[in-house]
């Protein structure tokens, strides 16, 4: 299809394939340095993939990060980003990452809905504020979490902050890749899907983070993403579409700071 080399990640980037393995390894040791801090695998529907697990600090939590992961609705799970937790972590917040189920099994927006009730059932285990991340697809899912159709009144108000790390904001143009095949959206529910199109918005604060080495077309669905929110946008120099979460990991970097400030 016409847009598959504009939405190809990894042919463009150095010793790709060493990096799914290199989070996994990474995730796995943070979640046993936690011990009884990992709370695992906890459900929040009926699937075997709908589920999150929940890393706790030391005290009472000062709020709740919800970091949910890419993948273009396609691939992996919450197992492999554990680590990233770290960093809102050292400054004393919670952090839950959920999974969810993948297309072509379910559709995009039932991903969307999976992601809604997660974050309902996380928020009633921790207190405060609440922030949110997530990363390509699941920067998209973040993002689709200010529909106030979608979540609760007391649950989206607490949202201070959703920060969409390299994400997918305009659905159209993934009808012209191959992907779609197991998408199967129509034009209807590519914009229905689509957070550029969003209106009726929970008020957080919305900072659209990006990687100056990206994909020209990951660089534009973020400028579309700002200009149709009015966002904040941080192009980070030197980082491209799979070590742009690195930060998440250092308590002391700017992405964090976003989260927990």
């Amino acid at each position: 299809m016409e847009l598959d080399d504009a939405y190809a990640n990894g042919a463009y980037i150095e010793n790709a394939d060493k990096y799914p393995p290199r989070w996994a390894a990474s995730a796995e040791d943070f979640r046993n340095s936690l011990h009884e801090r990992a709370r695992l695998d906890i459900p929040y529907g009926e699937g075997a993939r709908q589920s999150f697990d929940l890393f706790l600090p030391e005290g009472t939590p000062k709020g709740l990060f919800v970091f949910v992961h890419g993948g273009y609705w396609l691939a992996f799970d919450k197992s492999s980003w554990s680590h990233l937790a770290r960093g809102a972590m050292a400054h004393g917040w919670a952090v839950a990452m959920p999974s969810y189920d993948l297309c072509p099994e379910v559709r995009i927006a039932d991903i969307t809905r999976q992601i809604a009730a997660a974050v309902t059932r996380i928020a009633a285990e921790v207190d405060g504020p609440i922030a949110l991340a997530g990363h390509s697809a699941g920067g998209h899912l973040v993002a689709r979490m200010l529909d106030r159709a979608l979540l609760p009144a007391e649950v989206g108000e607490r949202i201070k902050t959703v920060i969409p790390i390299s994400p997918l904001a305009d659905l159209l143009p993934l009808l012209r890749t191959s992907m779609n095949q197991k998408f199967k959206m129509d034009s209807a529910a590519a914009v229905a899907e689509s957070p550029v199109e969003m209106q009726d918005r929970y008020p957080a604060e919305v900072t659209v983070w990006v990687g100056g080495e990206e994909r020209p077309a990951f660089l534009d669905q973020a400028i579309w993403l700002v200009e149709a929110w009015g966002a904040d946008h941080v192009i980070a120099f030197g980082k491209h579409h799979f070590n742009v979460i690195d930060p998440l990991a250092d308590p002391e970097s700017d992405l964090v700071a976003l989260i927990v400030n």
